[in-house]
């Protein structure tokens, strides 16, 4: 690996995108285009309005979402990824394989060991 461990920045990548609701929210506009604040908050399950309006906030301050306000009653708000913000592509795609493939070496490793909490292929000597 090339990264100097004193230099690195996936700390401040992370910053941005550490939470729960923030990569989902990305993946909705990446996949979607622009949507309408209350698309998001019935797209997003579970996210609170407050939630949402603070994860949209944070995004905006970073130039990774656009909001664009109407002048209009009821107010109209709408939410999109910059261009900016599209070079995450690439970083949410890799981190979703990982996961998946994560979460599957999970499922085999747990199916790799009996009941007592021993390999069933046999234990390791160091």
């Amino acid at each position: 690996m090339k990264i100097e461990p004193n230099l690195c920045r996936v700390e401040d990548a992370l910053s941005i995108l550490v939470g729960k609701w923030k990569p989902i929210i990305l993946l909705y506009l990446l996949r979607y285009g622009t949507l309408r604040f209350s698309e998001l908050k019935r797209n997003v399950t579970g996210i609170t309005q407050k939630m949402l309006t603070k994860q949209l906030r944070e995004l905006e301050e970073e130039d990774i979402v656009k909001r664009v306000v109407y002048p209009q009653v009821p107010p109209k708000v709408e939410y999109s990824i910059t261009e900016y913000g599209r070079s995450l592509q690439p970083i949410l795609e890799a981190m979703h394989e990982w996961g998946t493939k994560h979460l599957l070496h999970k499922q085999q490793k747990e199916a790799g060991y009996s009941k007592t909490g021993t390999e069933k292929s046999g234990d390791l000597k160091g």
